[in-house]
């Protein structure tokens, strides 16, 4: 069997008459003496007159067009996957590529396949209310944002249902009873928890079993955590929560003005401008590393309360002061979800 080899495949111009070598490396598995690597190519070729080492590689198999239409047909259809584009490649243009081929072209130009960011749905009146109220507090100074207490509630339950917990294991041991973590489909028992921070200091987190109410919220939460912390911080301090049912209540606006505790109101579904919803991520990582975690609602109380005081302040510090490049991201991103 003949093979060709000429300048365009080798890059080496070969004289008539050179005699040139062709290894299997199925039979030779030393080294390389001029690269120090093993003849794993079935595509080595050593000119033994001129002691010159020439790899061959295969030809590529798609098009600079077709790596185009790829990367084109990627952007347009973002959940697509490379068996996909390998097929509509192949329907386009009769070139038949496999998946990991497809995987490389996309990698070669900034492509990979990640998993996209979960956000809440944001409506036009929505962005539209985020962009007014970042520009409202957009050049607030460092001194303001220290008289704001960010306020908020979350949920904790005995099992996680983050998809962040790695293992190691070896192949095919997936379903090994040590490999595997056993969830509820509803994630199990769990609690409510509501917190405040500011520049400096913490509220106590409150720990509610059961559905927050209006009552409650002003019962609890208005007259044994926030009037008390507004009164040790001092008048000038600002609250904000959210627009939740339960914070928008007459009652709980009649407490508020009753009170004389100045308000801040903070635009539906913005996570991402409450410095708090971050606290809320430190916390739930750091009751699933505790080892062993909390089986019973009692072991989840005393976790959370424990690893609340825990928090080191300067992280708070940091979220707090960093309110006015949310601000910036929010208008822009014209009101849309950011990264903050």
């Amino acid at each position: 069997m003949k093979t060709r080899y000429d300048t365009r495949a080798t890059g080496h111009r070969f004289n008539k008459g050179a005699k040139v070598w062709l290894w299997n490396p199925t039979r030779l598995k030393e080294l390389c003496p001029k690269l120090q690597s093993p003849w794993n190519s079935p595509y080595t070729v050593v000119n033994m007159l001129n002691d010159v080492m020439i790899r061959i590689r295969r030809p590529r198999v798609t098009t600079p067009n077709e790596d185009r239409y790829l990367a084109v047909t990627a952007k347009r259809n973002r959940r697509s996957t490379a068996s996909d584009l390998s097929r509509q490649l192949s329907s386009a243009t009769g070139t038949t590529i496999s998946r990991q081929t497809a995987y490389r072209r996309l990698g070669q130009i900034g492509l990979y396949a990640r998993r996209p960011v979960r956000c809440v749905p944001l409506t036009a009146t929505h962005c539209r209310l985020r962009l007014a109220w970042s520009r409202e507090h957009a050049l607030w100074t460092p001194q303001q944002w220290a008289c704001v207490m960010f306020s908020d509630e979350s949920r904790s339950s005995l099992q996680s249902d983050s998809r962040r917990t790695f293992i190691w294991r070896t192949p095919g041991t997936r379903y090994h009873q040590e490999n595997i973590i056993e969830r509820h489909r509803y994630g199990g028992a769990e609690v409510r928890v509501w917190g405040g921070i500011i520049l400096g200091s913490r509220t106590d987190l409150h720990i509610q079993i059961g559905t927050m109410t209006s009552q409650i919220y002003r019962d609890v939460i208005l007259e044994q955590h926030v009037r008390l912390f507004r009164d040790a911080v001092g008048a000038q301090s600002v609250f904000m929560d959210d627009n939740a049912c339960p914070h928008c209540a007459n009652i709980v606006s009649e407490c508020l003005q009753s009170k004389d505790i100045t308000r801040m109101d903070c635009p539906a579904f913005s996570p991402d401008l409450n410095s708090v919803e971050h606290v809320w991520d430190m916390l739930s990582r750091r009751v699933a590393a505790r080892q062993p975690p909390p089986t019973c609602l009692p072991e989840l109380r005393r976790a959370l309360l424990f690893e609340w005081c825990n928090i080191p302040q300067d992280q708070i510090h940091n979220l707090i002061l960093s309110m006015p490049r949310r601000c910036t991201d929010c208008i822009a991103s014209s009101g849309r979800q950011t990264m903050c």
